[in-house]
């Protein structure tokens, strides 16, 4: 009898690895997917702001590092909120780092927006600033993208503090108006 037992506690044990097993290759498959996902939109934003802003490929290219997000909005009357995915590179290391978004906005309204936003960082402090603390932008603001002419290299850029620029990219084409109302970014702890 005790060996009737010892193999059904190996064979207990041996089906418990193995769904262990599967769900850990179930999470990473699903974290693969979720990263090409990002990577594919990043890829497919830069080339939509190319096509816009031509000098912005000079700037994404000789930055520090740049960050692209995908975000998704809904406003119903009073309220609206936000979220998107999106991620950092470091230009130098060839490193990404996931990010998410998240924001709020208050106002009348009624509507779905997609938007993409392109940070570009100058330096490496503002860009690991950017990853490790996060970026928080007010309950209300906006920015002023720089006119043909005025912006050099950040032409259709907003300056968003010190060394780091934003493109933001609607529906319609770059935002001559980048609104940055109640937004926050942060790392994605589940693709890191």
């Amino acid at each position: 009898m005790p060996n009737v037992l010892r193999n059904l506690y190996a064979l207990f044990a041996c089906a418990l690895m193995a769904l262990s097993f599967g769900a850990h290759a179930q999470d990473e498959s699903a974290i693969m997917q979720g990263r090409q996902q990002v990577r594919e939109a990043a890829q497919d934003t830069l080339s939509t702001l190319y096509e816009y802003q031509p000098s912005a490929r000079y700037a994404v290219e000789h930055a520090a590092g740049y960050a692209v997000f995908s975000t998704f909005g809904i406003k119903l009357l009073f309220a609206g909120g936000q979220q998107g995915k999106g991620m950092v590179v470091n230009n130098r290391t060839h490193r990404q780092t996931f990010m998410k978004m998240v924001g709020v906005q208050a106002g009348l309204g009624f509507g779905v927006a997609k938007t993409r936003l392109v940070f570009i960082f100058e330096t490496v402090s503002a860009m690991q600033s950017f990853i490790n603390q996060g970026w928080e932008f007010g309950a209300s603001g906006s920015l002023s993208a720089a006119a043909d002419g005025q912006g050099g290299m950040f032409t259709g850029a907003a300056s968003a503090a010190p060394g780091v620029f934003v493109y933001q990219i609607t529906d319609t084409g770059l935002a001559a108006q980048i609104t940055a109302t109640g937004q926050k970014f942060y790392k994605d702890d589940a693709l890191n």
